[in-house]
């Protein structure tokens, strides 16, 4: 029997005219036998992930749904799902499932796995009746140990931050773009941040700045801080808070010259980042939450010791979507000229603390710095938060 092994680079190359689509990830490979067929386009079994969707992922417990849906233009024969070790010798449980004829060519299957301690490969396999097998595997680190050394260096921390403080129609302001690049300069230096600014932008441009944070590729445990300022308003017969841009109207009746909390709420949870971060240094800030919270959140948690690299990972394990902004349903202040807005200092203080003695600086501890100004901040969650998350500064 003669045999060829493709990559999944080659795949791309042969199969996305016929299909519109390309195998799920780099590790994709299929096997075609030319004894059976040699119409290779038509019959690559094509395996798509559903869940989960990064190439490593991370468990404290091992429980976790797989997901795929397989398509073939020549009936399947079968799929496997195979739990391997990491050198993906050793297999640490396997099964076959048989297609009914009704699925023979789109097929989806869905299990629950729990994973032993360690990394682990989930591997699946189709194979139809021409005898071309795809092949196509995910990584799973399961418990604190695994997770803290799979994830030593590989995370990236990035800040996308806009300050508007010139206007074309409302009155300038003396501070946002002072104290944006002020924070940007410390999350760079001092925490790692890959940052990004964006000054006195138009409405189209903030939107398009978002848009390309929300086509990026993320890791698991990479973080995303998301920072305004500038002036906020708020309209009472809306009912809703919205970010003033540098050409937004003084007297627009239909707010659509700015940008509403309710849009930036639904684009930012969008982003496929799992730990995010907005903090909001404008007027009205507070009514991004539809129901202007004034809890604290979990700033009265006490954190166990432990080591540094599994205390991160462990706190970015659930995914994160928090925001922090310099007042509620009311007006803050620009500040003086040169020394910050009040809500900017204190946020500043708390990065100039470095997060004490472990060098991590969580929320809780930075809403300590900001919580007692004369103008109460508001902190609380959006979207798809998840218990017990957290986001993390971490000194380099």
């Amino acid at each position: 029997m003669k045999k060829l092994i493709y990559s999944s680079l080659i795949i791309f190359g042969l199969a996305s005219n016929s299909f519109g689509q390309n195998l799920t990830t780099r590790s994709s490979e299929f096997e075609l036998d030319l004894t059976k067929s040699t119409n290779i386009t038509a019959d690559i079994p094509i395996i798509n992930w559903i869940n989960p969707i990064p190439d490593i992922n991370y468990s404290e417990d091992g429980k976790i749904i797989v997901k795929v849906e397989v398509t073939s233009g020549t009936p399947l024969k079968n799929v496997t799902i195979a739990v391997k070790e990491s050198d993906m010798k050793t297999n640490r449980g396997i099964q076959m499932l048989s297609p009914a004829e009704s699925e023979k060519a789109f097929f989806i299957i869905e299990k629950r796995l729990t994973l032993l301690e360690g990394e682990n490969v989930i591997q699946i396999i189709a194979e139809n009746s021409a005898g071309i097998k795809t092949t196509t595997s995910k990584k799973v680190n399961v418990g604190e140990e695994a997770i803290a050394n799979a994830t030593r260096l590989d995370r990236t921390d990035y800040a996308l931050i806009f300050a508007t403080d010139q206007y074309e129609y409302w009155n300038d302001l003396v501070n946002p773009v002072f104290d944006s690049r002020t924070i940007a300069e410390e999350l760079k230096s001092k925490y790692n941040f890959q940052v990004d600014i964006v000054e006195n932008a138009t409405q189209n441009e903030i939107l398009k700045k978002i848009r390309e944070y929300g086509e990026k590729k993320y890791k698991p445990l990479d973080q995303l801080f998301v920072f305004f300022a500038g002036h906020g308003t708020y309209d009472q017969t809306f009912g809703e808070g919205f970010v003033v841009t540098t050409e937004s109207l003084l007297n627009d009746e239909g707010k659509t010259s700015y940008l509403s909390h309710n849009r930036l709420r639904s684009i930012i949870n969008n982003i496929p980042c799992e730990h995010i971060f907005l903090t909001m240094d404008v007027c009205f800030g507070g009514t991004f939450d539809e129901a202007i919270a004034s809890s604290r959140g979990d700033a009265g948690e006490i954190y166990k010791e432990q080591a540094r690299v599994q205390f991160i990972s462990r706190k970015l394990i659930s995914k994160t979507r928090k925001y922090l902004t310099s007042g509620g349903k009311t007006y803050v202040s620009d500040g003086i000229p040169g020394q910050h807005s009040p809500f900017a200092k204190s946020f500043l203080e708390a990065l100039y603390s470095q997060g004490g003695n472990d060098g991590i600086l969580t929320i809780p501890e930075l809403f300590t710095y900001v919580e007692k100004l004369k103008i109460q901040p508001r902190l609380g969650e959006f979207g798809d938060n998840a218990p017990n998350s957290d986001f993390l500064f971490i000194l380099k």
